[in-house]
């Protein structure tokens, strides 16, 4: 049950790297909006529903991407969740026979949690 629940989450981040990375490129290359402009005048949101029922009134504030290296850390952010849950879901497996697993086990929740921890603190101004 809980690796269902670590898969289904994994899929949910791969998805989002794609939604992130396509919209990204999308506002960077194709629409070209200004980051001023009224969210009437982007193209991007015309047309951005589903059959009608969801339409967006303006990008959600974590969808605004001026940069391609703003593109590149929203992505490797996501990047680094997609690599702990995989970490997660292989550690479900894991034997933990001696003193030294567990040791080594808890080192690598311990260095997980840190380089997430480092990485939203780096970016925290953004």
């Amino acid at each position: 049950m809980v690796l269902r629940l670590v898969e289904a989450i994994d899929v949910y981040l791969a998805g989002t790297v794609m939604l992130i990375f396509g919209m990204g490129l999308y506002g960077l290359f194709i629409s070209n909006v200004p980051p001023g402009v009224p969210p009437v005048l982007d193209r991007a949101l015309k047309g951005s529903s589903l059959f009608g029922m969801f339409s967006l009134k303006e990008r959600p504030k974590w969808m605004k991407i001026s940069s391609l290296d703003e593109l590149k850390t929203k992505v490797g952010h996501v990047i680094v969740m997609i690599l702990l849950v995989k970490m997660f879901e292989r550690s479900k497996m894991v034997v933990i026979a001696t003193g030294l697993d567990l040791l080594s086990y808890s080192v690598c929740i311990f260095l997980s949690s840190a380089s997430l921890y480092i990485l939203h603190n780096l970016h925290k101004s953004e």
